[in-house]
């Protein structure tokens, strides 16, 4: 049986139909807020069973409030990992095979990059992690053959992350790329368009960004 994990970041809600179907059946999941990130669950009616960090952006008075309803797993300010970090390795530890972050976008770029970057995490190789924000939902794509489940009209943009990714390509897209190199840096993968309820993708080497928003973009 999957273990289905939702962790909450001190980022924007940001809330919309991919964070609403992110949370659905929430009673039968791990629900992890990092840090501040149990504002994030609170504000969608998300009730936390562990809240984990360094507690340098929750209040005393929401800690005594949230300390009779889930464990409080403190770190020091001083650490190597930031919060969400420590979020994705605990809910890895205790079984987690489905990851989906809520409140991971937000007015900080470093942080929003970071937390992009926190998804190859050598320990969530095995892992389907993605980050969840609005109408969008995003998250990495190594070697091999893929499918992305959707609707036709929805956006589709592949980004390559470390490098040139190469030999990229897709089937049921509006733009097709037919085992060509995406190159770090141009933007010729963005803004691809679904034709149907599902699009393929195969890489040969490399790993692609994949930003899914419903609708056109």
């Amino acid at each position: 049986m999957t273990q289905r994990a939702l962790i909450f970041a001190n980022g924007d809600v940001n809330d919309g139909p991919m964070v609403q179907r992110a949370i659905a059946g929430w009673r039968d999941t791990l629900r992890i807020a990092a840090d501040g990130g149990a504002r994030t669950a609170a504000a969608l009616d998300v009730p936390v069973t562990i809240v984990i960090g360094d507690m340098d952006s929750l209040s005393s008075d929401e800690l005594a409030d949230l300390e009779p309803r889930a464990e409080i797993l403190r770190y020091p300010p001083e650490k190597n990992e930031t919060d969400l970090e420590l979020a994705l390795l605990y809910a890895v530890a205790h079984g987690a095979t489905w990851i989906r972050i809520v409140g991971a976008v937000g007015d900080r770029l470093d942080q929003t990059l970071s937390n992009v970057y926190l998804m190859a995490l050598p320990a969530l190789a095995k892992v389907s992690v993605r980050m969840v924000a609005g109408k969008q939902e995003t998250w990495l794509m190594g070697a091999g053959q893929h499918t992305i489940e959707g609707q036709a009209g929805d956006t589709l943009s592949l980004i390559p992350l470390n490098g040139t990714v190469r030999g990229v390509q897709t089937d049921g897209l509006y733009y097709p790329l037919r085992d060509e190199d995406l190159i770090f840096g141009p933007a010729r993968g963005v803004s691809n368009v679904m034709n149907g309820a599902k699009a393929g993708v195969t890489v040969r080497e490399g790993v692609l960004l994949v930003v899914h928003t419903l609708g056109r973009a």
